[in-house]
């Protein structure tokens, strides 16, 4: 039968490291850009990298450029159309990558480059050096041919801090996911040694895929052991996280893709045997702040929209058989995968094809970019799977899925998303100043560590009486030091009106 013309295609993925010993060697993201564009359009064949209608960058911090995505056409020496640049979030690159393939179906786009790279670690390295970077801002000039000036911004931002979370110094990852680990961990009953050692288990096995991917940041593994013990090099973060169950921001790394539809495909002369589709993608997100939540050890919209991409692609969890799960911390595994159906600790079902943004590297928005270059290989070496991807952007907020095959869809791409209902689920209350003040049970906490290890502040979302959700937090050395052991989530607290936690 033959294949509709207008079907998205991804015809290649690069992926490129760049590993230097000082500042003065280092790349700028559009360097490094410009390198994993070249490896993707000589993974399909391409040779030199060929014209595309339409280059798609992944929103960066490292460096801020007017229009990153003709910065990139400069860089490669091609002249495009149009350029377009996504907002914040992790889940970006999968939700790009849809919008793409839903253009492309729909005729108005034949062939995008889609890319994303960071130079964090140099530009990290300079500032801490005093050493002024030259990088500039490139792409400052518009195109030869006219291309628009301002790039096509791809996704929509949402507000994700509540005042009321930011005064109690919540308002970054790595505040946020320890706490959901905690829920997890009352959730499953399981006392807090026991439940990091099966956390530390599953970090393992991430770090094997890690070892054995060429394009990982750290290929160096480790035992769980190494992984839950802190250490100089290992020091706690927001317990119970290691630094080594954080996010790697700290890479200078690039990723690209390169799709299309299965005309361009033919007229290009990419091989078949080449071809990877998307079936299916979704896009959603979970109320979007924490606050509102209504518990923090399930995930409804990671649920519906998973389902969703699957239910469109005409399959289900168990015949998937190549999966990536985002992975900044280990509590977005659990959500992820048990939202999917799927066992976090089933150490027979892998759930990363990179290693995980801890060991392959986490470049910011980038990292799922990353995911679906390593897809593509791997689908390739194994054509009878099905492939998925999950993509995460802010607290278990935004979620995009795809799911790929090397054969093509009977019913063409289809992308749908669920967020009606989502927005119709269950919404916790949130309690704030005198209304807040009282006893409370805590629901979930963290202690955060100084740089030096110490134990710092305790971050913790209680519960009130009438099932209202209260923020708490303390920096008595006392109470950092007792909620350190043992379990404290159904333990009894009081809040104050100014969001100080005292424990009962």
């Amino acid at each position: 039968m033959p294949i509709d013309p207008r079907t998205p295609v991804v015809i290649g993925g690069g992926q490129y490291l760049h590993r230097c010993d000082s500042v003065e060697n280092g790349l700028d993201p559009i360097s490094l850009m410009a390198e994993a564009s070249r490896a993707a359009a000589n993974d399909a064949g391409l040779g030199a990298m060929v014209p595309v209608q339409s280059i798609r960058v992944v929103n960066l911090l490292s460096w801020r450029y007017p229009n990153p995505a003709r910065a990139l056409a400069q860089a490669l020496g091609i002249n495009v159309a149009h350029h377009g640049v996504t907002t914040m979030g992790g889940n970006s690159p999968q939700s790009l990558l849809n919008a793409t393939c839903a253009q492309i179906s729909a005729g108005s786009v034949d062939s995008a480059l889609l890319v994303g790279g960071e130079s964090w670690r140099t530009r990290m390295r300079a500032r801490r050096s005093g050493i002024q970077l030259e990088w500039g801002i490139a792409g400052g000039d518009p195109d030869a041919n006219g291309a628009d000036d301002d790039p096509e911004i791809h996704g929509s931002d949402l507000q994700m801090n509540l005042e009321a979370e930011t005064d109690r110094g919540i308002y970054m990852p790595v505040h946020v996911y320890p706490m959901f680990e905690t829920a997890l961990r009352a959730r499953d009953g399981l006392d807090p040694p026991r439940h990091l050692e099966r956390i530390s288990e599953m970090w393992e096995r991430f770090s094997l895929v890690a070892a054995a991917n060429p394009h990982a940041w750290l290929r160096e593994p480790r035992t769980a052991q190494q992984i839950r013990t802190p250490s100089p090099d290992n020091r706690l973060i927001g317990a119970p996280y290691t630094k080594v169950m954080n996010s790697n921001n700290d890479v200078d790394m690039a990723a690209a893709v390169l799709v299309c539809s299965v005309a361009e495909a033919q007229r290009l002369g990419v091989p078949s045997d080449h071809w990877i589709f998307p079936h299916s993608g979704s896009d959603c997100h979970e109320h979007p702040f924490i606050s509102h939540r209504w518990e923090f050890s399930r995930t409804p919209a990671i649920e519906a929209g998973g389902r969703m991409a699957l239910d469109l692609a005409e399959t289900d969890i168990d015949s998937v058989g190549l999966i990536d799960l985002y992975s900044c911390f280990p509590s977005a595994v659990q959500l992820g995968a048990r939202s999917l159906g799927l066992d976090p600790y089933d150490p027979t079902r892998p759930l990363t094809l990179t290693g995980g943004l801890c060991f392959a590297g986490g470049p910011w928005n980038n990292y799922v970019m990353h995911a679906i270059a390593t897809m593509i290989t791997e689908l390739r070496a194994r054509p009878t799977e099905t492939a998925l991807i999950w993509a995460n952007g802010g607290y278990a907020t935004k979620h995009s899925f795809g799911v790929y095959r090397t054969t093509p869809p009977a019913n063409g791409f289809r992308t749908d998303s669920p967020q009606a209902s989502i927005d119709r689920s269950a919404r916790r209350e949130l309690a704030v100043g005198d209304d807040a003040s009282g006893p409370a049970t805590i629901e979930a906490y963290t202690v955060m560590h100084d740089r030096n290890a110490d134990p710092e502040s305790v971050l913790a979302a209680c519960l009130l009486p009438d099932g209202r959700r209260g923020w708490g937090s303390s920096q008595d050395p006392g109470v950092c030091t007792a909620m350190l052991e043992g379990e404290w989530v159904g333990a009894p607290a009081t809040l104050r009106a100014e969001g100080t936690l005292s424990l009962d």
